[in-house]
């Protein structure tokens, strides 16, 4: 770990939660967002390989040069791990969801209750490297979000943001997991246009998957349990599934 991601970073105080420290900077505070999911996604999910597998082929040495490189939204870990496992850096992780950060698996990056929105001057430009994975989609103000997210971003750093893509398979999942919109890559650059940002490369990563994601659209009309309709909407039903569903994805 860094010396600098190491040092403290402001005024806290520390819990040990299961396996993970937590580094309150806010106290927790609920999202949108639906709880089922973490219990869900795993390193071996085939959507969670495939996702990183997309981000590698686009970020090329983006996290090698990176000096500082935090995750807002980061929930249980599964990015932190990730990085961790494939390039041994560390990622500071911010996230509201005390049931999430108390999850989390990534083994050496700092986990840290925090609301953006208290702008902690310790942290102001601090990274050159931010992620927001399936974050901004449960966001309903993303111009008042996206300056709390810049105040954190160094002048000349980079954002790396993944959304679900496609208003019109927003359906009852997209409802129970606490999402707000879908996007199209246009509608994804206008936001980052409107917030001082260039969008420099992107991609829809899971066309393969858009004739499951319209049946699972149909199988969940009038379904109304939230913890249902993310199990049935995310789970993979076992290995061989998984295996087929991670071979279509690519």
């Amino acid at each position: 770990m860094n010396d600098s991601l190491s040092a403290p970073l402001g005024p806290i105080r520390s819990e040990t939660r299961e396996t993970r420290k937590i580094e309150y900077l806010s106290p927790p505070a609920q999202v949108s967002m639906a709880d089922a999911w973490y219990q869900i996604a795993a390193l071996e999910h085939f959507w969670i390989r495939r996702r990183f597998q997309v981000f590698q082929q686009l970020a090329g040495d983006l996290v090698a040069k990176a000096k500082e490189i935090a995750e807002i939204g980061c929930g249980h870990g599964i990015l932190q791990r990730q990085i961790e496992d494939a390039y041994g850096r560390a990622v500071t992780g911010f996230d509201l969801n005390d049931f999430a950060l108390r999850q989390n698996i990534s083994r050496k990056s700092l986990v840290c209750c925090y609301d953006i929105f208290q702008a902690d001057e310790s942290l102001k430009q601090k990274f050159d490297l931010l992620f927001l994975f399936d974050v901004l989609e449960h966001i309903d103000d993303e111009d008042r979000f996206m300056k709390a997210v810049l105040f954190h971003l160094h002048p000349k750093g980079h954002l790396v943001i993944n959304v679900p893509a496609a208003q019109w398979l927003y359906s009852a999942y997209d409802r129970a997991a606490g999402h707000v919109r879908r996007y199209s890559l246009s509608s994804l650059r206008e936001t980052a246009e409107r917030n001082r940002l260039r969008l420099k490369t992107g991609t829809y990563w899971g066309l393969p998957l858009v004739p499951p994601l319209l049946v699972r659209k149909v199988l969940l009309l009038g379904e109304t349990d939230p913890d249902k309709i993310i199990a049935s909407g995310f789970a993979t039903r076992g290995e061989t599934v998984n295996a087929m569903m991670g071979a279509l994805s690519r």
